[in-house]
């Protein structure tokens, strides 16, 4: 839903999202899975209780439940606000509804049920997406139609190179920025590392990752594809300015019911489809959340003898526990701007710092407990701070994002039109009101940035903080740092390295 608005309002720049996913999935094979795999854990988190102490542990599992709750909570909203657009039905009661359905299969079923949904899901959401682009290219004319009038449009003026990374969209914002944010989601997260633990193989895991690439890349490439029918189909009445819609996430689903209402069951399928997508990720999602909180919070407080079913209930209790406290978060989220950004923003919270811990767990043999902590910790405060003050600046219109040219010229109500005067005079003044101040460049970042600012961060402070307090440490094993790190390895590491080793083997 919101990359296809996002397309319509800004630009096809999330095509290059595609050069992302390749890229993604070589550093996840060639730097973070190998080590995952030989290590065979239950949390992905206890590598850092390994490779650190308990308490880089505890606090990188915090942020991981940090950044999944808002992810929750976002992929609710989405779809319940377009169910809403078609049926009239408060988005609240829509949003309960969805919860408490997730939550039950989630609690019931564990992670066997979630990877068999998820199956029977991606099916509906693939098609779905084929019957809605089928639809509409045959409403619109062909792909030279579409082409030409994006082209009018600068919807398809994507070639700008420019490194400056306040700029909303660029090649390299999606190319760094999207790509950080992904490797961090896919391999370093336990909701998408879990699923690779499942598999026998390493082979395996490789061949998971390239089915999981080539499915991202086809679903990205007919979002593109709707953000360009949408915009061909609207370019001459915008809904948002007509009043239309409220929001432009509304986009897809009003879009699909004006091409497609008069088909029986078409409308019904796509919001279907959307909703698949949602209980895909929140079922995924809590399942992966209750592990973590039970191995890495609970466990330590809990009997070691204690039976499979209290285990079980436990577990269930952290899913409805936490589905609660994302449905919660849900009510917050219209008033904190365009969902797609919002998303991206607000799980960097948590997602730079982790990546930041991890990259110096596998990448860097000299980083220590207290530079991977008080790194990730300084981190994560900075960017609660850098989250809040860029959504005050933004709450004022002190910055904003300037979306495309709209027209209302082809609106055939003069309502219509006025409506988008009173909108276009109010935006202007907005933006001569405020043009005087301009906020520190951290403040007006891309939001896929935000991530790799926090993996700056914490690297940065992480490496000063070991180098100053590294002097008894011993060397890292080699099976807790990347295969790409090895060959940089001094000879005389690799040799206490192994002696090492040899005497733990000889003393078991």
């Amino acid at each position: 839903m919101a990359a296809p608005a996002d397309i319509y309002k800004f630009g096809a720049y999330y095509a290059y999202t595609m050069i992302g996913l390749v890229i993604m999935g070589f550093i996840s094979i060639f730097v973070f899975f190998p080590v995952f795999f030989k290590l065979q854990v239950t949390s992905i988190y206890e590598y850092l209780e390994k490779r650190f102490d308990h308490k880089t542990k505890i606090f990188v599992s915090f942020l991981f439940v940090v950044g999944e709750v808002l992810i929750i909570a976002v992929s609710t909203y989405a779809p319940s606000l377009a169910l809403s657009t078609v049926t009239g039905i408060h988005v609240y009661y829509i949003i309960i509804c969805v919860f408490g359905t997730c939550i039950f299969y989630t609690t019931i079923g564990g992670l066997k049920t979630v990877v068999w949904t998820d199956i029977f899901q991606i099916v509906v959401i693939f098609l779905s997406l084929f019957i809605i682009c089928a639809i509409g290219l045959n409403t619109t004319g062909n792909f030279a139609t579409i082409w030409k009038t994006a082209l009018d449009g600068g919807r398809l003026d994507i070639l700008n190179f420019n490194l400056d990374p306040t700029l909303r969209d660029s090649f390299w914002t999606f190319v760094i920025g999207y790509t950080i944010q992904w490797t961090n989601y896919v391999s370093l997260s336990q909701s998408g590392v879990q699923k690779f633990l499942a598999l026998p193989t390493f082979r395996e895991w490789i061949w998971g990752v390239v089915f999981y690439v080539v499915t991202m890349e086809i679903v990205q490439i007919f979002c593109i594809l709707l953000g360009l029918l949408a915009y061909a189909h609207y370019a001459n009445c915008d809904p948002f300015i007509s009043g239309k819609i409220q929001r432009h996430e509304q986009l897809l689903p009003y879009y699909t019911a004006e091409i497609a209402g008069h088909i029986p069951g078409i409308t019904g399928f796509t919001l279907v489809a959307l909703f698949c997508a949602t209980l895909s990720t929140i079922s995924s999602t809590l399942n992966a959340i209750s592990g973590v909180v039970y191995k890495d919070f609970l466990s330590g407080y809990l009997k070691s003898n204690i039976e499979e079913k209290t285990t079980g209930r436990i577990l269930r209790l952290i899913v409805v526990i936490t589905g609660i406290l994302s449905m919660s978060l849900v009510f917050v989220l219209p008033y904190l701007g365009d969902i797609l950004p919002l998303a991206v923003t607000g799980a960097s919270i948590g997602f730079g710092p982790t990546l930041g811990v991890f990259c110096l767990g596998f990448l860097f043999p000299k980083a220590n407990a207290k530079g991977a902590f008080y790194g990730g910790l300084v981190s994560f405060i900075f960017q609660v701070f850098v989250f809040i003050v860029s959504k005050v600046y933004r709450y004022q219109k002190i910055i904003v994002d300037v979306p495309k040219s709209f027209s209302v010229s082809g609106c055939w109500t003069n309502t219509s039109f006025a409506s988008n005067s009173t909108i276009s005079k109010s935006f202007i003044q907005t933006n001569n009101i405020n043009s005087e101040f301009t906020p520190f460049f951290i403040f007006r970042l891309s939001h896929y940035y935000n991530c790799t600012l926090g993996l700056i961060v914490t690297i940065i402070i992480g490496l000063i903080i070991s180098y100053l307090t590294n002097t008894k440490d011993p060397p890292v094993d080699k099976e807790l740092l990347s295969p790409v790190v090895h060959y940089f390895l001094s000879e005389d590491t690799r040799t206490e390295i192994n002696n090492r080793e040899l005497r733990a083997l000889m003393t078991k």
